[in-house]
């Protein structure tokens, strides 16, 4: 919250009950679920046993497809990261992460599809507090890696299970 604080960036905060599930916490906020900001810790292994995590960010109404993050990154296969290891990289408790990274293992990987809004939502780190703010200012902001990672539900790409998610 300090970096919204300190953009030039106007953005505006909604309280609301607890919610972690990205379709519901949309409701509560009311705006389309297209325009919630769905970000996902992924663990990425890479040649020569390394890994890498990035945070997937999409659109609410889509699904993280895992083979799309991992050619985005060069990687040779990827999953979704435990809860301990995503809660300790972003800060955040499941279904509250923000599609920002403050942690220098943890790399931003954002599908075009939610920069194309001009308004996203997202839980402000905590389960009852949610931020809207432009799409334009959420890049200029994250300074993420384009790249798309998205398909739609019902497509071939894989999903989160549902503790994995976040609005």
């Amino acid at each position: 919250m300090e970096l919204l604080a300190s953009a030039p960036h106007p953005h505006r905060f909604i309280g609301h009950p607890p919610q972690g599930a990205t379709d519901l916490a949309s409701l509560l906020r009311g705006h389309p679920l297209r325009q919630a900001a769905k970000s996902l810790v992924i663990r990425v292994a890479l040649r020569g046993k390394k890994r890498q995590y990035v945070l997937a960010v999409v659109r609410g109404d889509h699904r993280v497809d895992l083979d799309a993050v991992c050619a985005a990154v060069g990687g040779v296969r990827a999953g979704f990261a435990d809860r301990a290891s995503a809660e300790r990289l972003t800060g955040c408790v499941s279904g509250s992460i923000v599609p920002f990274s403050f942690h220098p293992d943890l790399h931003v990987v954002v599908d075009p599809g939610l920069l194309a809004q001009d308004e996203i939502y997202f839980n402000a780190a905590r389960l009852d507090q949610s931020v809207a703010l432009s799409a334009h200012a959420y890049r200029a902001l994250a300074e993420p890696r384009v790249a798309p990672i998205a398909d739609r539900p019902g497509t071939t790409g894989l999903s989160a299970p549902p503790v994995a998610r976040a609005a």
